[in-house]
């Protein structure tokens, strides 16, 4: 196992890949919370195959509508962390966007604030200002 420096640790970027049943709805969902579109592809029915949306603080989500062929987890079933200066804010705009409460916002023991959320699709999203690895 490697190590690496705060620098490098830094540079990394992480894309997790998801689907969803409603990508529309969870597209709405992602703008609202701060995700930018950077690419959506849609097939010749419409169906979105693939898109990227990035992230502000770096890297992005993967995702597409539920496929047979997906090796991806079952839609609902993701996780992720995402890293804000003002987590309070993201947390009350993923609410307003449809999300729903899995654990409040509190200070947490290791440092910072962090609470989270399950989206439309019951996917679990961690909101916080801890940034691992600092």
């Amino acid at each position: 196992m490697s190590t690496l420096t705060r620098d490098q640790a830094a540079t990394v970027r992480l894309w997790p890949a998801l689907q969803f049943h409603d990508v529309d709805t969870m597209m709405g969902w992602l703008g609202a919370i701060g995700f930018v579109e950077h690419a959506t592809h849609r097939d010749e029915s419409g169906t979105v195959v693939h898109a990227e949306w990035l992230w502000p603080g770096g890297g992005g989500l993967m995702f597409g509508a539920v496929r047979a062929e997906s090796p991806l987890q079952p839609a609902g079933t993701g996780a992720a962390y995402l890293v804000s200066e003002d987590p309070d804010a993201l947390f009350a705009a993923a609410l307003a966007a449809g999300g729903t409460v899995q654990r409040a916002m509190v200070d947490q023991d290791y440092g910072g604030r962090g609470g989270s959320v399950r989206d439309p699709e019951g996917n679990h999203w961690s909101f916080g200002s801890y940034q691992p690895g600092s």
